[in-house]
């Protein structure tokens, strides 16, 4: 089984992956790791993430190794990811990346669950399940306040719902596989759901035999 996750920052669509991964024995990939990797390349090489030049060859020569850096969580890389997410040659750089781990996931896994922005449209357009996950721009905000504070990084609220409010448009805009919901996706508003209620909605979209769209929980965060 292939499973899309789509859906924008702190929509809560990493943590629904990795669940959905765990419970149905799957693989699990970030594919926004991929893109902060390689933003965090050429922020450490001092280039501009705007050059497609320097972004592209930063995806071509990405390591495992860079996919553990400790830096990928930091606010500048995941700026700087939106922007080398936006570079044609960059996102060509990583497409096969992400189709080969699907199509040929870790020895015992029964198939993968890829989260990103892109995977159901663009990616995986046969995925076997499609979800795209969203909430309010302020409440995502909220969302992510919240965690820059519990890392112990200094964060106003006001600056992170406008920088949230630019990345979205970078990732609309884009004249490459922008974010966009899937025909056949199940669209998850998390906006009032805790993660528990998020993720018995959309197992229970998973599991239906008629990819169904369930019943919405309206168990309040």
């Amino acid at each position: 089984m292939i499973i899309a996750v789509d859906g924008p920052a702190a929509s809560g669509k990493g943590t629904l992956s990795r669940r959905l991964a765990e419970r149905l024995g799957l693989a699990y990939l970030d594919t926004g790791s991929l893109y902060r990797a390689t933003a965090a390349r050429v922020l450490r090489a001092g280039d501009d993430p705007h050059d497609p030049g320097a972004a592209a060859g930063a995806a071509a020569s990405l390591t495992e190794r860079d996919l553990d850096a400790p830096e990928l969580r930091e606010e500048a890389v995941s700026n700087a990811a939106s922007v080398v997410a936006a570079i044609p040659e960059v996102r060509s750089a990583l497409l096969e990346y992400q189709r080969a781990y699907a199509e040929s996931p870790p020895p015992g896994k029964g198939g993968a669950v890829l989260d990103g922005r892109d995977i159901g449209t663009v990616v995986l357009p046969g995925a076997d399940r499609k979800i795209f996950v969203t909430a309010s721009l302020e409440e995502r905000a909220r969302r992510r306040h919240r965690e820059l504070q519990a890392r112990g990084v200094p964060s106003i609220e006001e600056r992170v719902l406008q920088e949230m409010q630019e990345r979205d448009a970078r990732d609309r805009e884009r004249s490459v596989a922008p974010l966009a919901v899937a025909a056949d996706a199940f669209l998850l508003d998390t906006t009032e759901l805790d993660a528990d209620a998020a993720f018995e909605a959309a197992l229970a979209f998973v599991l239906s035999s008629t990819a169904r769209s369930p019943e919405r929980s309206t168990k309040k965060r």
